[in-house]
């Protein structure tokens, strides 16, 4: 550790009693936060990226490694500080949000050990942080989505928790409401200078949200790193694959020497004298630009811009050129 580390976990391994015994879900998984710092842990389901979380919050024991929080440390073999004297905060994928009570109530609902006058005014402050300054005397069904999202940040941040976690803090809002809300949040939350981990399975808001990343495959987290150098150096081909849309191919296909040659959908464009050939199984229109899932010789897929001309039929075979100034490499 070092003095600025915050969140440390170190060589962390949880599981699970089953039928066949104990079964392990993560793996010897470490990451750091500094203070202030936004981590996320991104993957598919069951990579255990959740599992985490809760063993961070103290909802499961800890079979090897430890977490630090400021210092402090919170779980080991063994030996753990009980969820409630953490001082980590919760925002769930619902919001949880108390329905008979207005937003005051449930913001100032985990300050009960304040005096009236300090807890009123703490409202009153997490309400102006999250832009909701008059919605006091609200109730949560008269909100939208957004605005109950504030709402449970509010309530999460009210207790000035050490840390907070944030388990797919967007999953029940449209596409295009999560992006939105995820820069806002970022800023939110850079605004109370609350270090936070959240968990999801969505790239692009990892990316909006987090100063570091960490992706996570099988229980493993492959790589804990910054988002451009997820995107730039991936250290590993499963981050290779999952980050960006990427397909490894061999170098060979391309011309392009041994091993393996991460492709990206913005590096391939249709060129009759290209290296590569495919059949085009699908077509979308992204505006302005056409975007189609082409199908390799080997059964792999890959999305590729088409450029904003009408797209070629279904069914037709495409012949690609691969630009790549500096490509991603992995051996055979």
């Amino acid at each position: 550790m070092t003095q600025n580390d915050w969140l440390v976990a170190e060589d962390l391994v949880v599981g699970y009693p089953g039928p066949a015994g104990w079964r392990a879900v993560v793996h010897g998984l470490s990451l750091r936060l500094q203070r202030g710092e936004i981590g996320a842990l991104l993957g598919e389901s069951g990579c255990g990226k959740t599992t985490t979380l809760r063993a961070v919050a103290g909802f499961e024991p800890v079979q090897a490694g430890r977490i630090v929080l400021d210092g402090r440390v919170l779980a080991s073999p063994g030996d753990a500080v009980p969820p409630e004297r953490r001082r980590i905060g919760m925002m769930f994928q619902d919001y949880a949000l108390f329905p008979h009570l207005d937003v005051a109530g449930n913001v100032g609902f985990g300050l009960r050990a304040l005096g009236a006058v300090e807890r009123d005014a703490r409202v009153r402050e997490m309400l102006e942080l999250v832009g909701l300054p008059d919605a006091a005397r609200t109730y949560p069904h008269e909100l939208s989505g957004g605005q109950q999202q504030r709402v449970a940040l509010a309530r999460a941040l009210a207790p000035r928790p050490s840390l907070l976690l944030l388990d797919e803090p967007f999953s029940s809002l449209d596409v295009q409401t999560r992006g939105r809300l995820a820069a806002e949040l970022r800023g939110l939350l850079k605004a109370a200078g609350t270090t936070s981990l959240l968990v999801t399975h969505d790239q692009a808001e990892a990316f909006a949200m987090a100063d570091r990343v960490g992706v996570m495959a099988q229980g493993r987290l492959l790589q804990w790193d910054r988002p451009e150098q997820l995107y730039r150096q991936p250290a590993h081909r499963d981050v290779a694959s999952f980050i960006g849309r990427g397909l490894l191919v061999p170098a060979s296909v391309l011309d392009a020497g041994d091993g393996e040659v991460l492709l990206r959908p913005g590096d391939l464009r249709p060129d009759p004298d290209g290296q590569l050939r495919g059949v085009l199984t699908a077509v979308s229109f992204r505006g302005p630009h056409f975007e189609g899932r082409v199908q390799l010789p080997d059964g792999s897929g890959i999305d590729v811009d088409l450029g904003v001309a009408p797209p070629p039929t279904l069914g037709s075979t495409l012949v690609l050129a691969w630009r790549d100034a500096s490509p991603i490499r992995f051996p055979a």
